[in-house]
């Protein structure tokens, strides 16, 4: 238990960057919030199609853990954005998450560049279903799949 609260002491160099790091408040729809610049910074979309997104990312070191490799929650934040992403190439609009679930296969780390495979696999009723697919693009290695069910009226987007 100690070696766990040690590992979550933050030191006062660090508390002090933390301190001045500029976070304003966000203006929904007008610029990207602090989380979407921490945790979705850098990622690439290479090919749209109707009801399939494919993205790059190398793995940052914000997103790293003790270890340098990419951390777990980070992986799923990919699986969830990605995964509600490809769903507005399909004309949806965007709906809430009720169900991911998230295989881990191997590590990614520090500078590896991924690629990330999403597609639409159905939708009935006001629920879609996507799935997600984490590669290295270097050693070809499935870093994580995942699925992702989202639900919501199927309103259609006027753009």
């Amino acid at each position: 238990m100690e070696r766990a609260l040690e590992a979550l002491r933050v030191g006062d160099d660090k508390a002090e960057a933390v301190d001045g790091l500029p976070v304003r408040a966000h203006r929904p729809g007008e610029e990207a919030s602090f989380y979407e610049g921490f945790a979705l910074r850098g990622i690439r979309v290479d090919r749209i199609l109707p009801g399939f997104l494919l993205c790059s990312f190398t793995v940052p070191p914000r997103l790293t853990d003790v270890s340098g490799k990419m951390a777990a929650g980070a992986v799923v934040n990919l699986v969830d954005q990605v995964g509600a992403a490809v769903m507005t190439s399909e004309g949806h609009h965007k709906k809430p998450s009720v169900d991911i679930s998230v295989a881990f296969l191997s590590p990614a780390n520090l500078g590896d560049e991924l690629e990330i495979r999403s597609k639409v696999l159905g939708n009935k009723g006001g629920l879609t279903g996507t799935h997600i697919l984490l590669t290295n693009k270097t050693t070809g290695q499935v870093v994580a799949e995942g699925r992702h069910c989202l639900f919501g009226n199927l309103m259609k987007s006027k753009i």
